[in-house]
């Protein structure tokens, strides 16, 4: 369990800042900005839920993934590189993957086939949605990056976690538009 009690320790004025395991890292590493970078997406999470009132099932959704998102920060600030930890680290696994897409194949069903690539917009909720998505991609696009530096592990389920989280945001965005009624569609070439 957390427990904070006193907010600043000045331990990281020197640019690092402390891993779960008690290993210290400069706060410009890979590894932090990857975490970082979910702890972004979490924001913005939070912030399109303050939109869903007409939508307590997809807030519900938002919900459980805010707190997946904690996990995959605790899973990102724990590497696996081999050493036996006093505690077992928290880990993204494969049910919470699973869970995901059934939500994004729930939200799927009820929405018609896109003709043309959608820009963000349509509705307040849709768009906090999109800024979520893009988030996540950059997230995504770290922790692949972290996972091609020798001696750094990212599990497999931590990157499809983050991988189906993108499309989550992407149909969970065109259900608070109405279903794709509010869509706003990209017009190739339209202010030429």
């Amino acid at each position: 369990m957390v427990k904070l009690n006193k907010i600043y320790t000045r331990t990281g004025d020197d640019g690092t800042t402390g891993l779960t395991t008690g290993a210290r890292r400069k706060k410009s590493d890979l590894r932090v900005e990857a975490y970082g970078t979910v702890d972004e997406t979490n924001a913005c999470v939070g912030m399109a839920r303050l939109h869903l009132e007409a939508y307590p099932e997809i807030d519900a959704m938002l919900s459980r993934i805010q707190n997946d998102l904690f996990d995959l920060g605790a899973d990102l600030s724990a590497p696996d590189d081999g050493t036996v930890l006093p505690y077992e680290p928290l880990r993204i696994v494969a049910s919470q993957v699973e869970r995901v897409e059934a939500d994004i194949d729930a939200l799927n069903a009820h929405l018609s086939p896109l003709r043309s690539f959608i820009l963000p917009g349509g509705s307040a909720a849709s768009a906090m949605l999109h800024l979520a998505r893009t988030v996540s991609r950059r997230a995504e696009r770290l922790m692949v990056a972290l996972s091609d530096v020798d001696g750094e592990v990212v599990s497999r389920e931590a990157l499809q976690y983050i991988n189906r989280l993108s499309d989550f945001f992407f149909v969970a965005s065109r259900a608070v538009n109405e279903n794709g009624a509010l869509d706003v569609l990209w017009v190739p070439g339209q202010n030429r």
